[in-house]
C-alpha cells in the first residue's frame, strides 16, 4: 500500500509515535533538552535532503535509529552558530 501525504506537516503528524519514542529514549538517555521538532529538522538537514521516493517505514526507520551523538552534536552546532551571529547582531 503506497501512502501520499499533501504536506510536509501532514508527513510530520502521522510519524509523530515514531518521533515520542525516540524522544522518549533520548530523555532517558540524559539528553533532556531535546524536542521532537529536533529529531525532525536534523533528519530533513542531514539524511533526507537529498533522498528521493522515502517510504513511510524508511523514515519511521530513520526516526528510531537516528544516531543520538550526531543528533546532540548537530543541536549544539547549530545554538553555537545562532548564538554568534545574534552575538554579532548586539555588538553593532
Amino acid at each position: 500500500m503506497e501512502m501520499e501525504f499533501s504536506s510536509q506537516e501532514e508527513l510530520y503528524q502521522r510519524v509523530q509515535p515514531a518521533l515520542k519514542a525516540k524522544l522518549a529514549e533520548l530523555h532517558r538517555l540524559g539528553y533532556s533538552y531535546i524536542q521532537l521538532i529536533d529529531i525532525w529538522k536534523y533528519l530533513i538537514d542531514n539524511k533526507w535532503k537529498k533522498s528521493k521516493d522515502l517510504t513511510l517505514s524508511d523514515i519511521v526507520d530513520d526516526i528510531l535509529h537516528v544516531d543520538n551523538r550526531k543528533l546532540d552534536e548537530y543541536l549544539k552546532g547549530t545554538f553555537v552558530r545562532k548564538r554568534r551571529s545574534q552575538d554579532v547582531i548586539e555588538t553593532i
